[in-house]
């Protein structure tokens, strides 16, 4: 179970921690708000490709 994520310099994000209580976990917002490199770090961090639009 993931309990906290930080995340700095990554794509958009600058630094975010973010701490997960146990049970389901929905990440929700507008467009563009930022759901998608959240999940795109996510992935990075358990073995998935890098791209260059990763750098920030």
């Amino acid at each position: 179970m993931l309990a906290e994520l930080s995340i700095k310099n990554f794509a958009i994000i600058e630094s975010l921690s973010v701490s997960f209580d146990k049970g389901l976990t929905v990440l929700t917002g507008e467009t563009g708000a930022g759901k998608s490199i959240i999940i795109d770090a996510i992935q990075l961090l358990i073995g998935g490709r890098g791209s260059a639009e990763f750098v920030r």
